[in-house]
């Protein structure tokens, strides 16, 4: 042992003799900086590109006018979610990384070039707990930089304690007191 701080993502209750026991944690946290990186989910754009190209086929190729309508819309729906699909194998899931420094947020799941901004350029940082889109799960994590909004929803992180890391990393980073003062006050939720 040299006398370094132990490590953070040892569990309490390691069984004695063992050593420590790692917990596989896709968050990392050091000294000023808050790494925390997103999940991807591939079930949903499979069934949609499956479900999509094969009803649509079946419904331009055996009804009229307004089933073959309606088969390419759910044709163009299979397509767009296979591209989807296809990006979560190109591109990495993407990590939202909050500095002394900088703030990196990506531009969405699995999408190249991410956002590269400042702490002080962040605006606002809250979570959308009932105004969310029909689309994604809830609590949306919203980051506000100037007139942009980022939003980022739950099922992209691996739990909610993940948003709310990126949160208190966030707030500890703006120069304003009220905002050091929520960090500091314990939130306790039922």
């Amino acid at each position: 042992m040299t006398g370094d701080a132990p490590d953070p993502v040892v569990t309490a209750g390691a069984v004695a003799g063992d050593g420590p026991a790692k917990i596989p944690d896709k968050s990392r946290a050091g000294r000023g900086r808050t790494e925390i990186e997103l999940e991807v989910s591939r079930g949903r754009s499979i069934g949609w590109t499956i479900f999509g190209i094969v009803f649509g086929a079946l419904l331009i190729w055996r009804l009229g006018t307004v089933g073959v309508w309606a088969g390419f819309v759910l044709v163009a729906m299979g397509v767009y979610h296979a591209w989807r699909l296809i990006q979560t194998f190109v591109n990495p899931p993407g990590t939202i990384i909050v500095s002394d420094l900088e703030v990196t947020l990506p531009r969405g799941l699995c999408m190249s070039r991410p956002v590269v901004t400042t702490p002080r350029e962040v605006t606002a940082v809250y979570f959308l707990r009932r105004s969310v889109p029909w689309n994604h799960a809830s609590p949306v994590l919203v980051v506000e930089l100037g007139a942009k909004a980022m939003a980022f929803p739950r099922d992209w992180f691996a739990s909610e304690a993940d948003q709310r890391h990126i949160i208190h990393a966030l707030l500890s980073k703006t120069s304003t007191p009220a905002a050091a003062a929520a960090v500091s006050d314990p939130v306790v939720e039922a």
